[in-house]
């Protein structure tokens, strides 16, 4: 069985722009990574657990706030390790700057035995659709796609790429 993952997709309007928020994963492998390396805030859970509570306690643990509101589901993606990432989009504007992200225990280097506690992400950033494509794992692209068509056909707005 694949493990599975849950997320949300934070989205706010900006005048005639929609803007996301991503998140860039903590510790010594990503620190010189950018474009292809951000995601949204998503984490583990397993099938005794809804993955609208799993998405909402991962953006908890990810950003030290709260997410609060209606989530609208985005579908399935399946990551290229084989993960399945469960999406939820919701309107919100969290202020990068608040955020406090919780620590994880990794082996570092690979393979020495070592932990060391590390952020589990270092930083958040508000992005307009055009960069985030560039900004975000290839393959979460779907769920930009998918909010995207969401927020056109609720509102009948078209954002500029």
């Amino acid at each position: 069985m694949a493990v599975m993952s849950a997320g949300i997709v934070m989205y706010h309007n900006s005048g005639d722009r929609l803007d996301v928020l991503l998140v860039h994963p903590g510790g010594f492998f990503w620190r010189n990574r950018d474009l292809g390396a951000w995601s949204i805030p998503k984490g583990e859970f397993d099938a005794s657990e809804d993955a609208q509570i799993a998405a909402r306690r991962e953006f908890k643990e990810e950003l030290g706030v709260q997410a609060i509101g209606a989530l609208v589901p985005l579908g399935d993606i399946r990551q290229r390790s084989g993960k399945v990432v469960h999406a939820f989009a919701l309107e919100g504007d969290l202020d990068v700057n608040t955020v406090r992200s919780n620590m994880v225990a990794v082996e570092w280097p690979r393979r020495s035995g070592r932990m060391v506690q590390i952020p589990e992400i270092d930083r958040a950033a508000w992005f307009d659709l055009p960069l985030a494509r560039k900004k975000i794992l290839a393959s979460q692209i779907p769920l930009l796609d998918r909010l995207e068509l969401l927020v056109q056909s609720a509102r009948g707005v078209l954002f500029n790429d």
